[in-house]
């Protein structure tokens, strides 16, 4: 019988927009203990945007304790349970990212809404009220409750930094007073790797996961063994995931073996399907379908010619993919071999970044990046295109 989770959460701006913070607590719904506490301060928003970031906040730490739980979410914001429930329509531009990022996490038939008064809702303000309590001193909210746990008495002691970028870091979340750190326990650790490069590559052709799954080139091969030479040196990988396609499996393979690990595939990670334009350059896109080319880069919901992927849909997949691995990998340090659009979409999420962003950053083949992820539901960019294993 699957677990049943109740999440209360709250969000609250002083000025809105102003000074605004989160708080979100998931309830063992037959006892109502206190399972998980989530609270941040978020700086200048507005309180509708506070409040589904708190939502977002408690469904993630919903997730992490139970994937399969049943949950019922109970906020005293109408705004945010009736459009979640389906009633109401998400207008403002600012709620439909965030809302489309709160649907995303938990498949909908496992989530139901229920609104309640304010009086009710007394933990969850009271943690949004500490968030931004604490935002304004400049510190770091610190939880009384651990993930799955009770509550504890005081907060613990901040974790020591971390000397290696792909080594497990320390916990940091929002930073607090001289970006210090508070101990939010050991992160999710993401590491990224792209890749190595196939016969497509170093002709800039589109190839995503429609086309005709190449392998790795003489040369891709050799920067998969430069890559696992350089991870078995850091010794800090302690599982190897990789993307379906054959140039990500023989990249994660190489890995494996100089490793010893095993290698599990996860279907979310798998490259765009860039639909007609598979195997074309860009300038013969721009040439042939110029029109849909130029509709394609200026919005992330329109799709290549011919029945592709577009972002948003991409975006969908590789987060409910991310959510899937952080609770499966909680504290521990995870190589994901993947390709261009994955990494930068968990990059952009990360950070918290519009979908023009995928535009703006560059991944070479058979490099590293790394994003570490932690209980409270921050991220932390740790790592961009490292290719120095390769030089």
């Amino acid at each position: 019988m699957a677990r049943r989770f109740v999440v209360e959460a709250d969000g609250g701006s002083r000025g809105n927009p102003g000074p605004a913070g989160y708080g979100a607590v998931v309830l063992d719904a037959e006892t109502g203990e206190p399972l998980a506490e989530v609270a941040e301060y978020i700086g200048t928003a507005t309180n509708n945007v506070a409040e589904y970031k708190g939502l977002i906040a408690g469904l993630r730490a919903a997730y992490a304790l139970d994937p399969a739980a049943e949950v019922r979410v109970r906020m005293d914001s109408k705004l945010v349970i009736e459009q979640m429930s389906g009633r109401w329509k998400v207008k403002h531009p600012d709620m439909r990212p965030l809302a489309a990022e709160a649907k995303a996490i938990m498949p909908p038939g496992q989530v139901a809404y229920e609104w309640i008064p304010r009086e009710q809702n007394k933990h969850a303000d009271r943690l949004a009220n500490e968030a931004m309590d604490a935002g304004k001193r400049g510190e770091q909210w610190q939880p009384n409750v651990p993930p799955g746990g009770t509550p504890t008495a005081g907060a613990p002691e901040s974790a020591a930094p971390a000397d290696d970028a792909l080594a497990e870091p320390a916990a940091t979340g929002a930073p607090a007073v001289g970006w210090g750190s508070a101990d939010l326990g050991t992160p999710a650790t993401f590491v990224l790797l792209r890749h190595g490069e196939t016969p497509l590559t170093p002709e800039k052709r589109f190839s995503g996961s429609g086309g005709t799954d190449p392998g790795l080139s003489d040369v891709g091969r050799h920067q998969a063994e430069r890559v696992a030479a350089a991870l078995a040196a850091r010794g800090t990988i302690q599982a190897i995931v990789t993307s379906p396609l054959r140039r990500c499996r023989e990249t994660a393979d190489a890995v494996a073996r100089r490793l010893g690990l095993d290698v599990r595939v996860e279907e979310g990670l798998r490259e765009t399907d860039f639909g007609a334009w598979e195997g074309l350059t860009f300038a013969e896109v721009k040439e042939r379908h110029p029109e849909d080319l130029e509709a394609w880069l200026a919005s992330s919901k329109v799709a290549p010619t011919g029945g592709g992927e577009s972002f948003a849909a991409v975006t969908r997949r590789v987060a409910l993919s991310r959510d899937k691995l952080i609770a499966r990998y909680t504290g521990r340090t995870v190589l994901l071999v993947t390709h261009v659009t994955p990494i930068k979409t968990l990059v952009r999420l990360a950070l918290g970044a519009p979908p023009e962003t995928l535009f703006r950053m560059e991944l070479s083949a058979a490099s590293l990046s790394a994003v570490a992820y932690y209980a409270d539901g921050n991220a932390s960019l740790r790592l961009l295109n490292e290719t120095a294993h390769l030089r």
